[in-house]
């Protein structure tokens, strides 16, 4: 009898055609969750476009700012998702550094996840603005008035490293797609599809040229873009540690936030990628082990952003500053009690229930986990930034601040706007690596004398379809 060799990350895929088959399908005619899920991010993004119409129209009083927090839901929302871009990044490009054989199947889901976050975090600085049109204030540009953007401000430098971010990112995610966008080429019969992907291939034909040219090229940038996985969000700590207000002095914000921004980004693949797993039956490539491997990365991080939190009030503790002292007695114990403790119960508590193995490869508890994750990171941001800017030195200036429907329904309609491009983008292009998942399958094997011409008919077959 013929052994048959599986695969240690997919032992329920058994060869190159099946990859092609079920992976090239999701191209293919969605089923009805797929409609249903589109239709909500849609109403989403059109609740989004009326909200932020009603601002534009009727003015920036509309939100809930106010004065002393002049930065709330929209700035909160903005560093959001500025750290669910960042893991995108990290599971890409580290873990292809590192050669981790398990990353092939969420890769690019997490690619996707990047791209479409910064576009998402790109709008609530503008949105925030209250006057959209005059947005390119914060460009370089020459100008007649000679008028340049303050080049001291951090927020300026947001506008460099997330626009860089973004261009270097998109260019990983378009290049790494290549050799896939040949074969849906190659498999797909529909006149606007083939033509797209003939431009987007660029040509591809597989050769050994320019395969040797492609790894080389994506190697280089995975090494670009690790190191900016720690800049960006390092820039983006600086909007607030350059400043002087209480809760914002410790000089741990940069890893603090990078730490953060991996921890959300690490919950926001799986709350991704459990549901398509099942809406597009994907079960044989999102395995317990894919689950066990992001569970323990999680854990991991969820534990350094834990210890940062202690640091920051053992930091303020041990100043003897009584304003440090007194903002971080009012995160826990004042009027925004509520926010801290969903905070430190979401990011540091529950994670906690990943050291056990059988939650790790549960896709229910997995999901479930990875939802207070994002609830509880947003808080985060919200406690950073709202709480310390209500709580500032003079206590005559102390004013609370909530978030107006129109803030919450832009929050929302943010989410809608997110899921609307991350689904299209499933139906356009193929979301799970072709060319990379069979890499770690065991190569076709010659089997015995007597199917000797079968078995070279299916290698012909399999060369053809790698």
């Amino acid at each position: 009898m013929a052994t048959v060799i599986r695969s240690e990350t997919h032992p329920d895929v058994g060869s190159y055609g099946q990859v092609n088959k079920d992976l090239l399908k999701l191209l293919g005619k969605p089923g009805r969750a797929y409609f249903i899920l589109l239709a909500v991010s849609i109403a989403l993004v059109g609740l989004l476009g009326f909200a932020w119409a009603g601002q534009v129209i009727l003015g920036i009083g509309m939100s809930g700012l106010t004065n002393p927090v002049g930065w709330g839901a929209y700035i909160t929302t903005f560093v959001f998702w500025v750290g669910i871009a960042h893991s995108g990044t990290l599971i890409s490009a580290v873990l292809y550094l590192f050669r981790a054989r398990w990353r092939q199947s969420i890769y690019r889901a997490a690619e996707a996840m990047t791209v479409f976050a910064v576009m998402t975090a790109g709008l609530f600085p503008i949105i925030h603005l209250g006057r959209p049109w005059l947005f390119y204030y914060l460009l370089p540009y020459p100008n007649q008035r000679g008028i340049w953007p303050n080049f001291r401000s951090p927020l300026v430098w947001d506008v460099f490293a997330v626009s860089t971010y973004f261009t270097v990112s998109a260019t990983f995610f378009l290049i790494g797609m290549i050799p896939d966008i040949a074969a849906a080429r190659d498999a797909t019969t529909v006149p606007w599809r083939k033509k797209l992907y003939t431009i987007l291939s660029f040509g591809w034909r597989g050769t050994d040229n320019e395969w040797k040219h492609f790894t080389r090229a994506y190697l280089y940038l995975a090494a670009l873009a690790t190191p900016l996985v720690l800049s960006v969000h390092s820039v983006v700590s600086w909007d607030f540690a350059m400043s002087i207000v209480p809760g914002w002095h410790t000089t741990i914000f940069a890893p603090y936030f990078v730490a953060g921004a991996i921890f959300s980004g690490l919950a926001m693949v799986l709350t991704l990628v459990i549901p398509i797993r099942k809406i597009f039956g994907l079960e044989a490539y999102f395995t317990p082990r894919h689950m066990d491997a992001m569970g323990k990365m999680i854990l991991v991080t969820s534990m350094v952003v834990f210890y940062a939190y202690l640091s920051e009030y053992f930091i303020a503790w041990y100043s003897v500053e009584v304003p440090e002292r007194g903002q971080f007695w009012w995160r826990a114990f004042g009027d925004y009690w509520w926010a801290t403790w969903i905070m430190l119960t979401c990011n540091g508590i529950i994670p906690m229930l990943l050291w056990s193995r059988k939650v790790r490869t549960s896709y229910a508890a997995m999901f479930v986990i990875t939802i207070f994750i994002n609830i509880g990171m947003w808080f985060e941001r919200f406690v950073i930034i709202v709480v310390s800017l209500a709580h500032e030195y003079e206590p005559w200036q102390w004013r609370n601040y909530m978030p107006s429907w129109t803030e919450m329904a832009i929050l929302a309609g943010s989410f809608g706007w997110f899921f609307m491009w991350f689904l299209l983008f499933m139906r356009i292009l193929p979301a799970v690596s072709i060319a990379e998942l069979k890499e770690v399958l065991p190569a076709p094997l010659r089997r015995s004398r007597a199917g000797a011409g079968a078995q070279a008919q299916g290698r012909v077959g399999s060369a053809e379809e790698h």
